[in-house]
């Protein structure tokens, strides 16, 4: 074993060196690759840079108002500042890449904030989180400032249906949101309304929510439900209610017709007439109408323009108008009442095709058809104007000066009695009621003596009848001293027979006389 030791040279000796990377600077890369991957994200996530004008500021802040489309943040507001019109804010937002394609020129701002209104709550989250912009895309060139609306728009961004224009002379209470009803369903909404072209309508474009937009047919009738709708006319009051909404805010409803086929369902923008009341909208419209004049001697209060003309109750017409004439020359004043009979209203029998509705209107006239005012409520006061055959009334025309042919009238009933009792007025007071006052009150004196004598009579007949019985008492006692079967009592047993008559017959009259004091004068009466 070699236990012997060499000493080592430090020369001898060769160092491997290799170059190593420190691990402390591996942190502080990744951090720089982190943060210039995420500044690289967030200029590749960021979009074009808008400005909005709202009215108002309430609520906003930088930084923390979100802009949303489907309750997606989409943008954030950057700044807000004044307009340069001194009368509103401007709102700088900086928009996700991804806001870019609908941010076009009709594209919509609002701020939603807590509302509450007739048609419900609405932003109650924002009661936490504050409020934020709303944004509705649209159709265009691409823009990048925009005017905010004051107001939510009344269509959702799904919202499903169709737009319609119903065309009124009464705007009355509708305004964007007012609520339109199918049955009592709220179906649609109005969005706007304007002047027509011609300023002698307004147009209020309205929606339909899909399903309901298959009941908008040719023939479907709209009308403004007010709630409660109270009419009165000669059938009388008639009272309509609808859904409480509309009694507060007012409303539109419609009803499709039984006739109309799902084939006849109408495209988008049709036009259609709203009626006033929904009496007018159930009206049937005729295209062959006749129009005549007519001429009342009497009063026609009561009578209105729509007031039905009826053929033995049933409406064949209606009243277009009521004027009043003077007639300088006579001086005498005429009420001209024009109406228009709907022929088409009465089913033809034998139907003969060479006889129009005219000439077979001036037949009926012929053979006595006449009109007549008549009462058509008690309770609303309110004439109709009744046609039916008076074959004695003879045809009385005035001098005519309207375009539209005279159909002969007749008196109403009414005027017809009030005549009657003015003449039975009239012979009353030609009767002389002094005198005939004069010989009442003369007969009543008489009377009056007549009854005093009477009862005298009854006072003496009294005493008559008291003497006759003393008289017969007498006669019964001298009877009872004569012998049976002489001369003497066979006559005095006759004179108490005959005195027992006469006092029987005068009691019986002062009986009748004290129950009948006026048969002194009339007589008696014959049973």
């Amino acid at each position: 074993m070699n236990n012997s030791t060499e000493p080592y040279d430090a020369a001898d000796v060769t160092l491997n060196k290799k170059s190593e990377f420190p691990l402390v600077w591996l942190l502080p890369l990744c951090a720089l690759l982190v943060s210039a991957w995420l500044v690289y994200k967030s200029f590749s996530e960021k979009g074009p840079v808008v400005t909005i004008s709202f009215p108002t500021a309430e609520g906003l802040e930088v930084d923390k108002t979100k802009i949303r489309y489907l309750d997606v943040e989409v943008g954030k507001v950057t700044a807000i500042s004044i307009n340069n019109d001194l009368k509103t804010i401007l709102v700088t937002a900086q928009m996700n890449s991804s806001a870019e394609d609908y941010l076009n020129k009709n594209t919509r701002f609002w701020v939603v904030r807590p509302q509450v209104g007739l048609g419900g709550i609405s932003g109650l989250g924002t009661l936490l989180s504050g409020p934020y912009i709303e944004i509705k895309p649209g159709d265009g060139p691409p823009q990048e400032h925009f005017t905010g609306l004051t107001l939510p728009p009344l269509l959702k961004n799904d919202a499903q249906g169709k737009q319609f224009i119903l065309e009124t002379n009464n705007l009355g209470s509708m305004r964007p949101g007012t609520p339109i009803n199918f049955h009592g369903i709220s179906v649609g909404e109005v969005l706007s309304h304007e002047l027509s072209a011609a300023a002698d309508a307004i147009r209020l474009t309205v929606f339909i929510h899909a399903p309901y937009v298959q009941f908008i047919r040719k023939n479907t009738r709209f009308w403004i439900d007010s709630g409660v709708d109270l009419s009165a006319s000669a059938d009388g009051f008639k009272v309509r209610t609808g859904p409480l909404i509309s009694l507060l805010s007012g409303g539109i409803a419609f009803r499709a017709s039984p006739n109309d086929k799902p084939v006849d369902i109408q495209p988008e923008n049709t036009i259609f007439q709203l009626y006033d009341t929904y009496e007018l909208s159930t009206q049937v419209v005729y295209q062959n109408t006749l129009k005549y004049v007519m001429y009342f001697n009497g009063s026609v209060r009561g009578l209105t323009e729509g007031a039905p003309v009826q053929l033995r109750g049933l409406p064949i017409g209606k009243v277009t108008r009521i004027s009043l004439e003077l007639d300088n020359k006579t001086a005498e004043i005429r009420i001209p009442v024009w109406v228009e009979l709907e022929p088409e209203r009465i089913k033809d029998i034998n139907n003969q095709r060479h006889v129009s509705d005219k000439d077979m209107m001036t037949q009926l006239i012929k053979k006595g058809l006449r009109a007549q005012l008549q009462t058509g409520s008690l309770l609303t006061g309110q004439l109709l104007v009744d046609l039916d055959f008076y074959p004695k009334s003879k045809i009385v025309l005035n001098d005519n000066k309207s375009m539209f042919p005279e159909f002969p009238t007749t008196a109403s009933s009414l005027d017809q009695f009030t005549h009657s009792a003015n003449i039975i007025m009239d012979k009353i007071a030609k009767l002389p009621l002094e005198d005939l006052t004069a010989e009442a009150n003369k007969t009543l004196q008489a009377l009056q003596g007549t009854s005093k004598a009477a009862s005298n009579m009854l006072v003496t007949a009294k005493g008559t009848l008291d003497s006759a019985d003393k008289t017969m008492n007498s006669a019964q006692q001298v009877l009872n001293t004569l012998q049976p079967g002489t001369a003497s009592h066979y006559e005095l047993d006759k004179l108490i027979e005959e005195l027992t008559q006469a006092a029987s017959s005068v009691k019986q009259l002062a009986d009748y006389l004290e129950q009948n004091p006026g048969s002194l004068l009339r007589g008696k009466n014959e049973e």
